[in-house]
């Protein structure tokens, strides 16, 4: 779609040096984070808006994510504020203007309308997604645009992978208790089995026939979560395209806050229409 700017950022290509090996080339953190200076992550954000749009002049809007349902109506206005909205999820139908959410594990998500030409993006931490920021997202588009689900594709970023989210019981009691598909989202993965061939005598103890029991983690998928939330409003199943890629398995090619104890640079997604 010629009208259609988009893209999902990885760490490699910027100017940064806070989060790379001290010889390795510099990265691009995109977000205000403070083990970087605000000159580099400005220039990496240029970087960024011109591989996309062609110019770095193209106004970025981003907002203050606070893991919440909280959804932004950006326009041009918004691209001259100091300081950016509260919310997690942004849109508009405005051309010449790029919308951008951050992440380092959470899933962005991002929508376009293909007959009404309005976009929208979403941070969906797993608080977010509970919240359905993104069913409700789409739900606000209709309301805004006169978007229709048949209109609409999707496209879902790198995040953190089921195969390395593990949650606790509470996680797993709010998506139980918020959907009726909660359950499916969640599987048992055996997380010591790797550390346990490697050194059996760590796992030692009087327990027969020798080993402890332990008990397997709850891991989440967060990426299906939210092609759920698409699905239920109202999206072809065609229409939502899925990017790969976990944050957490692949530290090289992403920034990730739980695999570096949150010493991470952020990533974005972005998305805008053409003037």
């Amino acid at each position: 779609m010629a009208w259609l700017w988009h893209g999902f950022s990885a760490r490699r290509g910027g100017v940064s040096r806070a989060y790379c090996a001290e010889n390795a080339p510099g990265e691009l953190n995109l977000g205000f984070t403070p083990d970087d200076s605000r000159e580099n992550v400005l220039r990496n954000r240029e970087l960024l808006v011109e591989a996309v749009t062609g110019s770095a002049a193209t106004p970025l809007i981003t907002i203050r994510q606070i893991h919440s349902s909280v959804l932004v109506l950006a326009g041009q206005e918004d691209s001259s504020r100091e300081k950016p909205c509260k919310g997690d999820g942004l849109m508009t139908d405005q051309p010449g203007l790029l919308l951008g959410v951050q992440t380092a594990d959470c899933i962005p998500v991002l929508v376009a309308d293909r007959k009404r030409h309005a976009v929208a993006a979403f941070h969906a931490g797993w608080r977010g997604t509970v919240k359905r920021i993104v069913e409700a997202g789409v739900g606000r588009m209709r309301l805004e645009f006169g978007s229709q689900p048949e209109d609409l594709v999707a496209a879902i970023g790198p995040g953190v992978g089921a195969c390395c989210y593990a949650v606790g019981e509470e996680v797993f009691s709010a998506f139980e208790s918020q959907f009726t598909y909660g359950t499916e989202l969640f599987r048992e993965v055996n997380d010591t089995e790797p550390a346990r061939e490697k050194y059996p005598m760590s796992f030692m103890n009087q327990h027969a026939p020798g080993h402890a029991p332990t008990a397997p983690s709850l891991h989440l998928d967060l990426v299906e979560a939210n092609r759920r939330q698409l699905l239920a409003a109202g999206l072809h199943p065609d229409a939502i395209s899925l990017s790969g890629g976990c944050t957490n398995c692949q530290q090289t090619l992403f920034f990730s806050h739980r695999a570096s104890h949150g010493h991470a640079g952020r990533m974005m997604s972005v998305v805008g229409i053409a003037e």
